[in-house]
């Protein structure tokens, strides 16, 4: 079930275990989060986590990174009713296009390689069109220093003015690797705006959007497909006018 509040979906467990995964949890609750996602990267490995721990819910999810983009596609089918969250580590064009391409994904980070964007008008509009969110990864700007950090400000703001324009979903992610790099929303909400990115965006980006993420893989009670939903049920006696089953919408 999926809670309002702020969420963080790219969240690495190391070592990756359930004790761990727990210890994050409680750090995430206790900085303001409600739900985190376990973003694996290694997709070969089946794992399993725990639901969650009073008040914050725990996601799994796979992160997919080949050199490849023509083996996305099969690797996504093959996780997808696996796990709640899929996210592609982009880094070259191909790759993100094939990412954006496919609206069995549901996030795509790291899209960025050095000084350049891989990221453009055309891609921005497939990721809209197929619903395909584009994380800022504000770990990035958290562990680089210098001229690496000058260079993620500078790709960000150009990502944000695309997603902007074409009305992209994005969301906000740290890619904690330990509850040492975990930081509360307010910290994120804050550093977003160092690329204009503005408060109101930031927190759709925390709340909003990793909701919608979330619920398409965890649909609500009573779903049967988009647009569907089974909104009452109840037992009519035999006479009574009105629907006999369920009221579906």
């Amino acid at each position: 079930m999926v809670e309002s509040g702020f969420y963080d979906l790219n969240v690495y467990s190391v070592p990756d275990d359930s004790d761990k995964v727990c210890e994050l949890a409680a750090i995430a609750k206790h900085l303001g989060y409600s739900g985190i996602a376990i973003n694996d990267p290694d997709p070969s490995i089946d794992r399993s986590y725990p639901a969650g721990l009073a008040g914050i819910g725990i996601f799994s999810g796979v992160q997919i990174k080949i050199q490849n983009s023509s083996k996305l596609h099969g690797i996504v089918e093959k996780f997808r009713n696996r796990v709640d969250i899929i996210t592609v580590h982009g880094g070259n064009e191909s790759i993100n296009r094939a990412a954006v391409e496919n609206p069995k994904v549901d996030i795509l980070t790291q899209m960025n390689v050095g000084t350049e964007s891989g990221f453009n008008h055309v891609l921005a509009k497939e990721a809209s069109d197929n619903k395909v969110a584009i994380s800022f990864d504000l770990g990035d700007l958290i562990r680089l220093r210098g001229g690496s950090r000058v260079h993620v400000l500078s790709n960000f703001r150009k990502d944000l003015q695309l997603v902007r324009k074409y009305d992209v979903p994005f969301l906000l992610t740290s890619s904690p690797r330990s509850w040492y790099d975990m930081r509360a929303p307010r910290e994120l909400i804050a550093l977003a705006s160092l690329f204009g990115m503005s408060r109101e965006e930031a927190i759709s980006g925390l709340t909003v959007i990793p909701q919608m993420l979330i619920s398409r893989s965890c649909p609500p009670v009573g779903y049967l497909c988009e647009g569907v939903q089974v909104i009452r049920t109840e037992l009519i006696s035999e006479g009574s006018e009105g629907l006999n089953g369920d009221d579906v919408r």
